[in-house]
Protein backbone atom coordinates (compact mmCIF):
# COMPACT_ATOMS: atom_id res chain seq x y z
CA UNK A 1 0.00 0.00 0.00
CA UNK A 2 0.91 3.61 -0.84
CA UNK A 3 2.23 5.37 2.13
CA UNK A 4 4.15 8.62 1.37
CA UNK A 5 6.47 9.61 4.00
CA UNK A 6 7.71 13.76 4.17
CA UNK A 7 8.22 15.86 6.87
CA UNK A 8 5.88 19.17 6.64
CA UNK A 9 9.11 21.57 8.05
CA UNK A 10 8.48 24.99 9.13
CA UNK A 11 9.21 26.92 5.32
CA UNK A 12 6.33 24.21 3.54
CA UNK A 13 3.70 25.16 6.12
CA UNK A 14 4.48 28.79 6.16
CA UNK A 15 4.36 28.92 2.05
CA UNK A 16 0.91 26.79 2.44
CA UNK A 17 -0.48 29.57 5.24
CA UNK A 18 0.79 32.40 2.41
CA UNK A 19 -1.02 30.31 -0.35
CA UNK A 20 -4.21 30.10 1.54
CA UNK A 21 -4.08 33.64 2.54
CA UNK A 22 -3.81 34.66 -1.12
CA UNK A 23 -6.66 32.07 -1.90
CA UNK A 24 -8.81 34.37 0.28
CA UNK A 25 -7.63 37.25 -1.80
CA UNK A 26 -8.07 35.99 -5.31
CA UNK A 27 -11.91 34.09 -4.70
CA UNK A 28 -12.74 37.50 -3.17
CA UNK A 29 -11.42 39.81 -5.90
CA UNK A 30 -14.00 41.66 -7.89
CA UNK A 31 -12.66 41.75 -11.79
CA UNK A 32 -14.33 42.46 -14.77
CA UNK A 33 -15.67 39.21 -16.74
CA UNK A 34 -13.23 40.34 -19.73
CA UNK A 35 -10.81 40.65 -17.69
CA UNK A 36 -10.91 37.29 -15.46
CA UNK A 37 -11.20 35.89 -18.88
CA UNK A 38 -8.08 37.00 -20.66
CA UNK A 39 -6.34 36.04 -17.87
CA UNK A 40 -7.60 32.18 -17.65
CA UNK A 41 -6.62 32.08 -21.52
CA UNK A 42 -3.06 33.68 -20.62
CA UNK A 43 -2.96 30.75 -17.85
CA UNK A 44 -3.82 28.18 -20.17
CA UNK A 45 -1.20 29.08 -22.42
CA UNK A 46 1.46 29.43 -20.02
CA UNK A 47 0.62 26.13 -18.69
CA UNK A 48 1.03 24.33 -21.85
CA UNK A 49 3.76 26.27 -23.36
CA UNK A 50 5.74 25.33 -20.53
CA UNK A 51 4.71 21.75 -19.87
CA UNK A 52 5.41 20.79 -23.53
CA UNK A 53 8.86 23.15 -23.37
CA UNK A 54 9.94 21.47 -20.44
CA UNK A 55 9.88 18.24 -22.95
CA UNK A 56 11.65 19.78 -26.04
CA UNK A 57 8.93 21.35 -27.90
CA UNK A 58 10.59 24.54 -29.62
CA UNK A 59 7.25 26.24 -30.41
CA UNK A 60 6.96 30.01 -28.61
CA UNK A 61 4.56 31.40 -26.38
CA UNK A 62 3.12 33.31 -29.45
CA UNK A 63 2.54 30.19 -31.37
CA UNK A 64 0.90 28.31 -28.40
CA UNK A 65 -1.67 31.38 -27.98
CA UNK A 66 -2.23 30.82 -31.86
CA UNK A 67 -3.13 27.02 -31.77
CA UNK A 68 -5.20 27.50 -28.59
CA UNK A 69 -7.17 30.52 -30.90
CA UNK A 70 -7.56 28.11 -33.38
CA UNK A 71 -5.36 29.92 -35.92
CA UNK A 72 -2.81 27.63 -38.17
CA UNK A 73 0.82 28.28 -37.74
CA UNK A 74 4.16 26.93 -39.64
CA UNK A 75 5.99 24.40 -37.52
CA UNK A 76 6.61 20.67 -37.03
CA UNK A 77 4.33 18.13 -37.04
CA UNK A 78 4.90 16.95 -33.74
CA UNK A 79 5.20 19.91 -32.11
CA UNK A 80 2.10 21.25 -32.71
CA UNK A 81 -0.46 17.70 -31.75
CA UNK A 82 1.98 18.22 -28.47
CA UNK A 83 0.88 21.42 -27.75
CA UNK A 84 -2.63 20.56 -29.62
CA UNK A 85 -2.81 17.35 -27.08
CA UNK A 86 -2.06 19.25 -24.09
CA UNK A 87 -4.77 21.67 -24.28
CA UNK A 88 -7.45 18.83 -24.88
CA UNK A 89 -6.10 17.35 -22.04
CA UNK A 90 -6.52 20.71 -20.23
CA UNK A 91 -10.23 20.80 -21.24
CA UNK A 92 -11.24 17.29 -20.10
CA UNK A 93 -9.70 18.34 -16.69
CA UNK A 94 -12.07 21.26 -16.69
CA UNK A 95 -14.91 19.18 -17.44
CA UNK A 96 -13.89 16.37 -14.72
CA UNK A 97 -13.70 18.93 -12.33
CA UNK A 98 -17.02 19.94 -12.29
CA UNK A 99 -18.67 16.29 -11.74
CA UNK A 100 -18.63 15.23 -7.85
CA UNK A 101 -17.00 11.77 -8.87
CA UNK A 102 -13.46 10.77 -7.21
CA UNK A 103 -10.35 11.09 -9.50
CA UNK A 104 -9.99 7.17 -10.97
CA UNK A 105 -7.23 5.50 -12.81
CA UNK A 106 -9.35 5.91 -15.44
CA UNK A 107 -8.94 9.09 -16.06
CA UNK A 108 -5.68 9.14 -15.39
CA UNK A 109 -5.71 7.02 -18.37
CA UNK A 110 -7.34 9.37 -20.36
CA UNK A 111 -5.18 12.39 -19.69
CA UNK A 112 -2.18 10.57 -20.90
CA UNK A 113 -4.26 9.39 -24.25
CA UNK A 114 -4.78 12.98 -24.70
CA UNK A 115 -1.70 13.76 -24.10
CA UNK A 116 0.16 11.51 -26.25
CA UNK A 117 -2.08 10.88 -29.27
CA UNK A 118 -0.69 11.38 -32.98
CA UNK A 119 2.52 11.14 -31.19
CA UNK A 120 2.55 8.05 -29.58
CA UNK A 121 1.78 4.68 -31.14
CA UNK A 122 -2.17 3.63 -30.66
CA UNK A 123 -1.24 0.79 -28.38
CA UNK A 124 1.17 2.82 -25.94
CA UNK A 125 -1.21 6.33 -26.02
CA UNK A 126 -3.34 5.52 -22.81
CA UNK A 127 -1.55 2.18 -22.24
CA UNK A 128 1.35 1.32 -19.29
CA UNK A 129 4.32 0.73 -20.80
CA UNK A 130 5.50 -3.25 -21.34
CA UNK A 131 9.19 -2.90 -20.54
CA UNK A 132 12.11 -1.09 -18.60
CA UNK A 133 12.42 2.68 -18.27
CA UNK A 134 15.91 4.68 -17.85
CA UNK A 135 15.86 8.30 -17.44
CA UNK A 136 18.96 9.45 -18.95
CA UNK A 137 20.41 12.66 -19.29
CA UNK A 138 22.87 13.76 -21.82
CA UNK A 139 26.13 15.86 -20.75
CA UNK A 140 27.64 18.45 -23.44
CA UNK A 141 25.69 16.48 -26.04
CA UNK A 142 28.06 13.76 -26.10
CA UNK A 143 27.82 11.65 -22.32
CA UNK A 144 24.69 9.61 -21.05
CA UNK A 145 24.64 8.85 -18.16
CA UNK A 146 20.79 6.45 -16.50
CA UNK A 147 20.15 8.98 -13.58
CA UNK A 148 16.54 7.19 -12.66
CA UNK A 149 15.68 3.46 -13.05
CA UNK A 150 11.74 3.16 -12.86
CA UNK A 151 10.38 -0.04 -11.52
CA UNK A 152 9.69 -2.93 -13.72
CA UNK A 153 6.73 -2.90 -16.24
CA UNK A 154 5.01 -5.76 -14.26
CA UNK A 155 4.56 -3.34 -11.04
CA UNK A 156 3.23 -0.49 -12.91
CA UNK A 157 -0.30 -1.32 -12.59
CA UNK A 158 -0.32 -2.25 -8.94
CA UNK A 159 1.84 0.80 -8.09
CA UNK A 160 -0.89 2.76 -9.77
CA UNK A 161 -3.19 1.47 -8.16
CA UNK A 162 -2.30 1.92 -4.83
CA UNK A 163 -1.66 5.57 -5.66
CA UNK A 164 -5.36 6.11 -6.24
CA UNK A 165 -6.38 4.04 -3.55
CA UNK A 166 -4.31 6.73 -1.72
CA UNK A 167 -5.93 9.61 -2.95
CA UNK A 168 -9.26 8.32 -2.48
CA UNK A 169 -9.02 7.38 1.14
CA UNK A 170 -11.03 9.92 3.63
CA UNK A 171 -7.93 10.69 5.48
CA UNK A 172 -6.16 11.69 2.20
CA UNK A 173 -9.03 14.02 2.03
CA UNK A 174 -7.35 16.00 5.25
CA UNK A 175 -4.44 16.81 3.53
CA UNK A 176 -4.04 20.06 2.54
CA UNK A 177 -4.38 20.06 -1.19
CA UNK A 178 -1.39 21.18 -2.34
CA UNK A 179 0.72 18.45 -0.41
CA UNK A 180 -1.65 15.92 -2.21
CA UNK A 181 -0.99 17.68 -5.66
CA UNK A 182 2.74 17.79 -5.05
CA UNK A 183 2.67 14.03 -4.10
CA UNK A 184 1.11 12.45 -6.96
CA UNK A 185 2.95 14.15 -9.47
CA UNK A 186 6.54 12.91 -7.75
CA UNK A 187 4.74 9.50 -7.27
CA UNK A 188 3.74 9.56 -11.01
CA UNK A 189 7.36 10.46 -12.22
CA UNK A 190 8.52 7.98 -9.71
CA UNK A 191 6.47 5.19 -11.29
CA UNK A 192 7.57 6.28 -14.88
CA UNK A 193 4.47 4.12 -16.08
CA UNK A 194 4.43 5.08 -19.78
CA UNK A 195 6.60 5.14 -22.62
CA UNK A 196 6.08 8.41 -23.02
CA UNK A 197 4.67 11.55 -21.55
CA UNK A 198 5.16 10.57 -18.20
CA UNK A 199 5.90 14.66 -17.01
CA UNK A 200 3.08 16.28 -19.18
CA UNK A 201 0.87 13.31 -17.74
CA UNK A 202 2.23 13.89 -13.92
CA UNK A 203 1.96 18.08 -14.32
CA UNK A 204 -1.51 17.38 -15.54
CA UNK A 205 -3.04 15.11 -13.04
CA UNK A 206 -1.48 17.32 -10.54
CA UNK A 207 -3.52 20.56 -11.77
CA UNK A 208 -6.66 18.48 -11.42
CA UNK A 209 -6.38 17.26 -8.23
CA UNK A 210 -5.70 21.38 -7.12
CA UNK A 211 -9.11 21.85 -9.70
CA UNK A 212 -10.72 19.00 -7.70
CA UNK A 213 -10.31 19.79 -4.24
CA UNK A 214 -11.27 23.25 -4.87
CA UNK A 215 -7.74 24.98 -5.47
CA UNK A 216 -8.42 26.30 -8.84
CA UNK A 217 -7.29 30.00 -7.73
CA UNK A 218 -10.10 30.74 -10.48
CA UNK A 219 -8.11 29.09 -13.05
CA UNK A 220 -5.60 31.69 -13.34
CA UNK A 221 -2.35 30.04 -12.24
CA UNK A 222 0.47 28.43 -14.47
CA UNK A 223 3.01 26.49 -11.94
CA UNK A 224 4.82 25.02 -15.04
CA UNK A 225 5.96 28.32 -15.78
CA UNK A 226 8.25 27.71 -12.26
CA UNK A 227 9.48 24.72 -13.22
CA UNK A 228 10.56 26.08 -17.01
CA UNK A 229 11.98 29.07 -15.61
CA UNK A 230 14.87 26.89 -14.06
CA UNK A 231 14.30 23.21 -15.41
CA UNK A 232 17.95 22.27 -14.08
CA UNK A 233 16.67 23.27 -10.70
CA UNK A 234 12.91 20.78 -11.37
CA UNK A 235 15.19 18.33 -12.43
CA UNK A 236 17.13 18.47 -9.10
CA UNK A 237 14.43 18.58 -7.51
CA UNK A 238 12.32 15.76 -8.40
CA UNK A 239 14.92 13.48 -8.68
CA UNK A 240 15.01 12.57 -5.23
CA UNK A 241 16.79 9.11 -5.64
CA UNK A 242 18.40 6.87 -8.19
CA UNK A 243 15.58 4.14 -8.06
CA UNK A 244 11.95 3.76 -6.89
CA UNK A 245 12.86 2.59 -4.04
CA UNK A 246 14.90 5.36 -2.77
CA UNK A 247 12.74 7.73 -4.14
CA UNK A 248 10.05 6.64 -1.97
CA UNK A 249 11.81 7.16 1.55
CA UNK A 250 11.12 10.53 1.55
CA UNK A 251 9.37 13.63 -0.21
CA UNK A 252 10.06 16.50 1.62
CA UNK A 253 12.94 17.92 -0.23
CA UNK A 254 10.78 17.57 -3.34
CA UNK A 255 7.40 19.00 -1.36
CA UNK A 256 9.30 22.06 -0.30
CA UNK A 257 10.52 23.22 -3.97
CA UNK A 258 6.67 22.10 -4.78
CA UNK A 259 4.75 24.16 -2.47
CA UNK A 260 7.73 27.61 -3.09
CA UNK A 261 7.13 27.30 -6.42
CA UNK A 262 2.97 27.29 -6.26
CA UNK A 263 3.32 30.19 -3.35
CA UNK A 264 5.24 32.31 -6.13
CA UNK A 265 2.86 31.54 -8.83
CA UNK A 266 -0.25 32.40 -6.45
CA UNK A 267 1.75 35.94 -5.35
CA UNK A 268 1.92 36.78 -8.99
CA UNK A 269 -1.78 35.92 -9.93
CA UNK A 270 -2.88 37.85 -6.81
CA UNK A 271 -0.58 40.84 -8.02
CA UNK A 272 -2.65 40.76 -11.50
CA UNK A 273 -6.09 40.47 -9.39
CA UNK A 274 -5.14 43.26 -7.70
CA UNK A 275 -4.00 45.49 -10.32
CA UNK A 276 -7.25 44.46 -12.35
CA UNK A 277 -9.96 44.61 -9.41
CA UNK A 278 -12.41 46.84 -10.19
CA UNK A 279 -12.75 48.49 -6.41
CA UNK A 280 -10.56 51.14 -8.11
CA UNK A 281 -13.21 52.14 -10.77
CA UNK A 282 -16.78 51.49 -8.31
CA UNK A 283 -16.74 49.71 -5.54
CA UNK A 284 -20.55 49.72 -5.58
CA UNK A 285 -20.03 47.07 -8.47
CA UNK A 286 -21.25 43.79 -7.49
CA UNK A 287 -19.14 40.57 -8.23
CA UNK A 288 -20.02 38.81 -11.07
CA UNK A 289 -19.36 34.88 -11.78
CA UNK A 290 -20.16 33.73 -15.29
CA UNK A 291 -20.84 30.32 -15.91
CA UNK A 292 -19.03 28.09 -18.45
CA UNK A 293 -21.41 29.21 -21.74
CA UNK A 294 -20.82 32.80 -20.94
CA UNK A 295 -17.03 32.17 -20.04
CA UNK A 296 -17.26 30.57 -23.78
CA UNK A 297 -18.87 33.92 -25.33
CA UNK A 298 -17.05 36.02 -23.62
CA UNK A 299 -13.75 34.35 -24.57
CA UNK A 300 -14.85 33.81 -28.41
CA UNK A 301 -15.92 37.89 -28.46
CA UNK A 302 -11.93 38.67 -27.10
CA UNK A 303 -10.51 36.51 -29.46
CA UNK A 304 -12.50 37.43 -32.85
CA UNK A 305 -13.98 40.80 -31.69
CA UNK A 306 -17.72 40.07 -31.78
CA UNK A 307 -20.29 37.41 -32.05
CA UNK A 308 -23.28 36.79 -34.07
CA UNK A 309 -26.43 33.99 -33.04
CA UNK A 310 -24.93 31.30 -35.39
CA UNK A 311 -21.82 31.52 -33.91
CA UNK A 312 -23.12 31.35 -30.48
CA UNK A 313 -25.28 28.39 -31.80
CA UNK A 314 -22.49 26.75 -33.00
CA UNK A 315 -19.81 27.20 -29.69
CA UNK A 316 -22.06 26.47 -27.53
CA UNK A 317 -23.38 23.69 -28.96
CA UNK A 318 -27.39 24.57 -27.97
CA UNK A 319 -30.40 25.57 -29.40
CA UNK A 320 -31.44 28.93 -30.88
CA UNK A 321 -33.22 29.99 -28.27
CA UNK A 322 -30.90 29.20 -25.80
CA UNK A 323 -28.32 30.78 -27.48
CA UNK A 324 -30.42 33.56 -27.65
CA UNK A 325 -30.93 34.15 -23.63
CA UNK A 326 -27.52 33.31 -23.26
CA UNK A 327 -26.51 36.44 -25.12
CA UNK A 328 -29.52 38.40 -23.68
CA UNK A 329 -28.10 37.60 -19.49
CA UNK A 330 -24.71 39.16 -20.76
CA UNK A 331 -26.59 41.99 -22.45
CA UNK A 332 -28.65 42.95 -19.40
CA UNK A 333 -25.55 41.79 -17.14
CA UNK A 334 -23.98 45.04 -19.08
CA UNK A 335 -21.09 42.85 -20.35
CA UNK A 336 -22.00 43.06 -23.93
CA UNK A 337 -24.16 45.63 -26.53
CA UNK A 338 -25.62 44.57 -29.18
CA UNK A 339 -24.66 46.36 -32.90
CA UNK A 340 -27.30 46.32 -35.72
CA UNK A 341 -30.69 44.68 -36.11
CA UNK A 342 -32.18 41.74 -37.74
CA UNK A 343 -30.82 38.82 -39.00
CA UNK A 344 -26.91 41.14 -39.35
CA UNK A 345 -26.63 42.02 -35.73
CA UNK A 346 -23.73 40.96 -33.90
CA UNK A 347 -22.89 41.80 -29.98
CA UNK A 348 -19.53 43.36 -28.86
CA UNK A 349 -17.85 43.55 -25.15
CA UNK A 350 -18.84 46.91 -24.05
Amino acid sequence: MFTPQYTLTDSIVQDLTLIAEGKAVIERAKILPTAEIRLRRQALVRMTHSSTAIEGNILNLRQVEDLAAGRKIEASQRDIFEVKNYLQAMKYIEKITNNKKKVTEKNFLKIHRLVTQNTLPIEKSGAYRKGPMYVVRHFYGFNKKVVYTAPVAKKVPALVSDLFSWLNKKETERINPVIVAGIVHQEIVAIHPFFDGNGRTARAAATLILYKRGYDFRKLFALEDYYNRNREKYYQAINIGKDYEERKKDMSLWLSYFVQGFREEIDNVKAKVQALSIKKIDSSLPQVFLDEDQQKIIGFIDQVGKINIGDAISILDVPKRTAQLKLAKLKSLKIIKQIGKGPSSAYMLT
